[in-house]
């Protein structure tokens, strides 16, 4: 299982060559809240975005990502959210469905073998941050993302102001 923040800015290369192909830079996620593909910065004279399809990635290693050239793609933001370009999710509020907030989105944990994201990390702002913790959700089901906000119905959620909560006698 991996976060977001821990593939940013990792260098893919090319598994056959060697060559450094680029970093990642973003996360393609879908509507359903898979991730489909990473978004590399490629290494030339005019840095282009491409994608490189999950399925595509030969090795997701701690230093760096393999895969083969050919694999990359043109990105396309259609029906694509991602981190921080074209229909940037982070920061985004997510609701439960009925209606409560539970904090605004800080990074995601995925199987990079699915690309399925099994949790979400939210955070309620810095100082909350630092004084109760970010919170951790984990839903079984897939969230509704839109442009202004995501729904979860959670299945189970760690840290932050619900983890008081749930020690407060009924």
């Amino acid at each position: 299982m991996r976060t977001f923040s821990s593939l940013n800015r990792l260098p893919v290369f090319d598994v056959c060559t060697g060559s450094r192909l680029g970093e990642v830079c973003d996360l393609c996620i879908s509507e359903k809240g898979e991730v489909k593909s990473l978004l590399v910065k490629t290494v030339s004279l005019f840095s282009v975005k491409k994608q490189l399809p999950i399925d595509s990635v030969e090795c997701f290693g701690v230093d760096c990502i393999m895969t083969k050239k050919e694999r990359l793609i043109p990105f396309c933001s259609d029906k694509i959210f991602t981190f921080f370009h074209k229909q940037s999710i982070e920061g985004t509020p997510f609701f439960d469905k009925n209606g409560e907030i539970l904090g605004r989105l800080k990074d995601v944990y995925f199987l990079e073998n699915l690309g399925m994201i099994v949790g979400y990390e939210l955070t309620d702002g810095f100082f909350s941050d630092l004084l109760e913790g970010s919170k951790i959700i984990r839903t079984n089901t897939p969230p509704a993302i839109g442009k202004d906000a995501v729904i979860v119905t959670p299945e189970r959620v760690r840290g932050g102001f619900h983890a008081y909560l749930s020690k407060l006698p009924e």
